[in-house]
Parts: C-alpha cells; structure tokens; sequence
C-alpha cells in the first residue's frame, strides 16, 4: 500500500481489457502487431490517475469526451480506441482501426 496526499491506496497497475482485439486486428494486418504489443507493455505496467498522465507517455494521444482516448499506432497508419476508467485502472479496448476506416467513422460519428 502506498500513500499519496494522505490517502491510503493498493499500488496497482492498469489492466487492459481485453488484449483480443489487440491480436485479431494484428492477425488481419501484421504490420500493426509489434506497435499494437508496444503500446499494449507501456499501458499494462503503469498506474494513469489523468488524462495528463497518459500524455506523458503518449504525447499524441486524442481525448473525445471524459474517457475516451485515441492513440496513433504504427506510424500514424493505424488508430486505437479505448476508454479508460482512471478511477478504477481500467483500460477498455473499443477498436482497432485504419487510418481510413478511423476517418469514415470520424464522419459517420460512430465511435
């Protein structure tokens, strides 16, 4: 247990959920395999509290809303969207995209 601004709490590390979109995605496109692992080891040892916290490690990550963050992968040729519950030290994994199929659904306002 570690103590920060008088506040007791379990040292953790955030845990993603789930790493199967992570794989298939690599499995279509295996390009994407070794940023897709990259990002995934730096997310999974470290314990984000903020927005600001997770740009120190990823300074070109994009925040849509209070939860939702995308992040360039691959050079900027693929994109991955995730939510993270900062509270609880979750990151939810929603999808794994093309540049393109990012932008059509940039337009069509389903992400």
């Amino acid at each position: 247990m570690v103590t920060f601004s008088g506040t007791r709490r379990w040292l953790a590390f955030v845990r993603v959920i789930s790493r199967r979109p992570l794989r298939t995605f690599a499995e279509r496109h295996a390009e994407a395999q070794a940023p897709l692992n990259a990002w995934y080891h730096v997310v999974k040892g470290r314990d984000y509290r903020s927005p600001h916290e997770l740009r120190e490690d990823f300074p070109s990550v994009s925040f849509l809303g209070g939860r939702r963050a995308v992040f360039n992968i691959g050079g900027n040729k693929y994109r991955l969207v995730v939510d993270v519950r900062y509270d609880l030290g979750r990151v939810y994994v929603r999808d794994v995209l093309t540049h393109a199929e990012y932008d059509r659904r940039s337009i069509e306002g389903s992400l």
